[in-house]
Parts: C-alpha cells; sequence; structure tokens
C-alpha cells in the first residue's frame, strides 16, 4: 500500500511539471522547496469555568521575495504545521498569479471554536498576537481570515496589536471591521472574485448564465457569497452543502433565506457560528454531501476544506467544471484524473484570489488613510482578477495546457524573477 502524501507534499509534486517547463534557476528550485520560517506557539487560555486550556497555535511565512507575506488565520480541529506550511505555499502562488506585491503566509490554531463561548474566543484571538507579534507587522507579514475566523476576530488581534506595540497601525491586519480600518467590499471579495473568473471563463466557452447549473459544497463566507452572487448574475444554484448535510432543488435554491435559516439557531450576535445546518431547510431534496459531488450540474463549486476530491471519489464527479474556491480541494493524483475525464479545473489559486486583492487594497487605504467607496473597490478587484485571468486562459489556449499550469506557470515565472534579481548562480558564475 503506498504512503500517503501529507498535504505538503502533495501540493508541491504539482511543481515538478512546471519546472520542467521553464528555465529557472536551481536557486529557485531548492528556495521554493520548504518555507522559509514556520513559527510554533502553546497559546494559554482561561475559560470560563476558570479552568485554563493550552491550544497549538502556528504562523508559516513561505517566501518573502516579491514583498510581505499575507495569509489568513484559521481557527480548526485539523490544523497542524503541514497544513499552515501548505496553505502559505498556496498563498505565494496565488499573489504572484493575480501580480500582488506580497509573498505568502498562513496561521491558524488547533481548537473547535464552535466549543468556545465569545468571551473564551477573545481570549484566544488576543493570544494568538501575544505569541506571535514579534513575527508580523505591515512590512512583515500581513494577518487576515480565513476559516471560522472573520471581521470581529481581526478586529481583536488588530487591537491587541496596538496594545503591544502602544502604536495604532490599522495595516497591521486585514480583513477588520470598518470601524477599525477595514475595507468595503472585503467580506464577500472571495466570493465575488470566484464568479468574476467564472464568469470570464463561461463567456469565453460561449456560455450564459441562466443557462448554466451550480452545485455549491461549503456555505461558510465564501461559499454563501458567491452562491448569492451567482443566483443574482443568472446561474442556478440547485444545491449546497455545509458540514452537517446537504440539499437539492432542480429548479434552484434562493441562497439568502438559505443562509438567515443556518444562522438563526445560533447567531452569537453576528459570529457565524451556527448549530442549524443547511439540511433543516423544507420543500427540499435532502441529500448527502458526497451525492452533492456526483451531482450532473455544469458547474461544482468547491468552497468548503482542502481534499474534498481525492482518487477515492474523483469517479463520481460528473459536473463539466470545477471551480475550486477552497484552498486545494482537488488533490494532485485527483486532478489527472479529471483532466483525463476531461472536466474543467478553474484552479484555487486563481479563483479565490479576490480576498487577497481586496485585502490588498485594504492594506494600501490603511497605509495612505485615503478610504473608498464599495463600488471602486468591486472595480478594482474585477480589472485586477479577470485581467490576469485572461493572461492564464490565453496562455492555456496557446500552449494547449490546463489552467492550473497555466496560472502556476505564470506565478512560478514572476517568483523567479524576483529571486533572481538578488542574484542566482547563474549570476555568481557569469553564466
Amino acid at each position: 500500500m503506498a504512503e500517503e502524501k501529507s498535504l505538503l507534499s502533495d501540493a508541491q509534486s504539482r511543481m515538478v511539471d512546471i519546472f520542467d517547463r521553464i528555465d529557472v534557476d536551481d536557486d529557485v528550485r531548492h528556495q521554493l522547496q520548504q518555507p522559509r520560517r514556520i513559527h510554533q506557539a502553546a497559546i494559554p487560555v482561561r475559560m470560563d469555568d476558570g479552568s485554563l486550556r493550552v491550544f497549538p497555535g502556528w504562523r508559516a511565512q513561505y517566501d518573502q521575495c516579491r514583498g510581505p507575506s499575507k495569509g489568513g488565520i484559521r481557527f480548526h480541529p485539523d490544523v497542524d504545521a503541514d497544513e499552515v506550511a501548505t496553505l502559505s505555499f498556496w498563498m505565494m502562488l496565488k499573489c504572484a498569479v493575480v501580480n500582488l506585491p506580497f509573498g505568502g503566509a498562513k496561521g491558524g490554531v488547533q481548537v473547535d471554536p464552535k466549543s468556545l463561548s465569545l468571551l473564551e474566543l477573545e481570549r484566544l484571538s488576543r493570544g494568538y498576537i501575544r505569541a506571535f507579534y514579534d513575527v508580523i507587522g505591515p512590512n512583515l507579514d500581513i494577518p487576515a481570515p480565513d476559516v471560522n475566523t472573520n471581521e470581529t476576530i481581526m478586529g481583536w488581534m488588530a487591537d491587541e496589536y496596538f496594545e503591544i506595540t502602544r502604536q495604532k497601525v490599522p495595516d497591521i491586519i486585514t480583513g477588520k471591521p470598518l470601524t477599525m480600518g477595514g475595507s468595503a467590499g472585503r467580506t464577500a471579495a472571495t466570493g465575488r472574485g470566484a464568479l468574476y473568473v467564472l464568469g470570464a471563463w463561461a463567456k469565453r466557452q460561449s456560455k450564459r448564465p441562466e443557462n448554466m447549473t451550480i452545485a455549491v459544497q461549503g456555505f461558510g463566507n465564501a461559499g454563501y457569497h458567491f452562491a448569492r452572487l451567482a443566483q443574482e448574475a443568472g446561474y442556478r444554484v440547485v444545491a449546497i452543502s455545509d458540514s452537517k448535510g446537504a440539499i437539492h432543488a432542480s429548479g434552484g435554491l434562493d441562497p439568502e433565506p438559505i443562509w438567515r435559516h443556518k444562522n438563526q439557531t445560533r447567531e452569537l450576535k453576528g459570529m457565524v457560528y451556527c448549530e442549524s445546518s443547511v439540511c433543516t431547510e423544507t420543500d427540499v431534496d435532502q441529500i448527502s454531501q458526497d451525492d452533492l459531488l456526483a451531482l450532473d450540474v455544469d458547474v461544482l463549486v468547491l468552497a468548503a476544506l482542502e481534499s474534498a476530491i481525492t482518487t477515492g471519489n474523483v469517479d463520481r464527479v460528473r459536473a463539466g467544471a470545477i471551480l475550486e474556491i477552497a484552498n486545494g480541494p482537488v488533490t494532485a493524483d485527483a486532478d489527472k484524473s479529471l483532466t483525463s475525464q476531461g472536466i474543467t479545473v478553474l484552479p484555487d489559486v486563481l479563483v479565490n484570489a479576490g480576498g487577497v486583492i481586496v485585502s490588498y487594497l485594504e492594506w494600501i487605504q490603511n497605509r495612505t488613510g485615503d478610504y473608498w467607496p464599495e463600488s471602486y473597490i468591486n472595480q478594482r478587484l474585477a480589472e485586477q482578477l479577470v485581467g490576469q485571468a485572461e493572461l492564464c486562459f490565453d496562455r492555456a489556449e496557446e500552449e494547449n495546457i490546463d489552467y492550473r499550469v497555466a496560472a502556476y506557470l505564470q506565478s512560478v515565472e514572476r517568483i523567479a524573477e524576483a529571486i533572481a534579481s538578488s542574484g542566482t548562480q547563474r549570476y555568481f558564475r557569469n553564466d
């Protein structure tokens, strides 16, 4: 039986083909083999009952050759060093593919946030910053929200950084509340950006939204905003799933009331941790999460966690195309199988870049003190993301390669150019 790959090994296995296709110095290959730094800390939290729990936390910084590193912080029971290192690797590629002046980073805490009270959650959030404040900064490494974190948590973290450093530094963290220097449009940016990429691809394929069906796996922030905006644009969203169940209606679903119902049982004063599930909706068919992945739809949207499609279930996929909003939702081996089946995959490093693009715009606004309306933010997002997506699509067509390879080539070439600017073996040997 073959040994199971680590998440990072699986992600990096795709780089072999990329390096074989472009002429880069060995320095680039060596530098991108592993993260520059992985910081780990034990984060003590005093619980409401007086007991003390200690949660393991990490901050990985993969590469900073193009600028300060950028990446979210997730709270999840499965977070570990391998996961945050892999996510920082994808962030590095993502920032480069859409031509942002950032490197890649990621952070996380191994915790089930749904088991914490709001006060415990705040203590954990502030504890994370106390553990890592000296390795982050607006010119070094800029955190943002990720799975199970949101603008409220980012606000607590930004405030804790202020308390420690005795400086108001709004550009230390993005995805903050508007009242603390957050950007208009940031909350919906990942889902909106994914829709922009889908729309650009559909237009090339002469496909009209009203003739396309969509199934959405994952109904968190990104999945909800994508589904809502897709329905408004005319697409027919026929299925939605979350961690507890899935629903299907061939005539289409309205994401807005489903989202409200999902959150009504345990709203937690604006937080998004819920006990209810999309599977409690009425007037729809309840299906399993696995059955959603096998629906015969035009587009299967993967907006949950990594490794949703593996060699174990890839043969069940019947969608015409896959839109990767989550990070790494398709393993490398499953990706090859999808390609052989003729299923188009619009890759995560391009599709979900809307969040980091608007985070970049928030960072700029924080540094200049000039804040922009949401209409302008969305315009900048569309220009940046669609423009870079079109470059990937053009390359894929011209070189007869899939979109992931085209995106990786676009990214790695830019990273390689930055590394070469500091000197490589060829330079020092005068080759």
